[in-house]
């Protein structure tokens, strides 16, 4: 651990380390332990439906945009990757087809590219 930037000890990590598991396992048994066996309301399970198709998007939106390659500044190859990855998803229905496909037009494009 150690460059001149990062001045901590290791007591510091590991109550941050220690911290972490507790909140994770508070998050997770305060829907597994204290709702799992509760009929939940309709309103919020029509909610939660669509929590994991909301992720993948949200994580990728920012590399599209924002593209670290570049440096930040915005790239047609991630923009014309991210389209071809929404058509194909919006024609096939089909998450992994899509996913699969992105990646590999958006490394098709780069090679050619340069």
């Amino acid at each position: 651990m150690g460059g001149p930037e990062m001045s901590f000890d290791r007591s510091t990590l590991w109550i941050v380390i220690a911290g972490l598991a507790v909140g994770s396992y508070a998050l997770r048994f305060a829907f597994i332990g204290l709702v799992g066996n509760r009929a939940m309301p309709a309103w919020l399970m029509r909610h939660l439906r669509y929590t994991a198709v909301a992720i993948i998007p949200a994580l990728v939106a920012p590399l599209v945009v924002w593209p670290a390659p570049t440096g930040g500044t915005p790239s047609l190859i991630h923009f014309a990757a991210a389209a071809l990855t929404f058509a194909i998803a919006a024609l096939t229905k089909n998450v992994l087809l899509a996913m699969v496909s992105g990646a590999c037009s958006l490394w098709v494009l780069m090679y050619l590219t340069g």
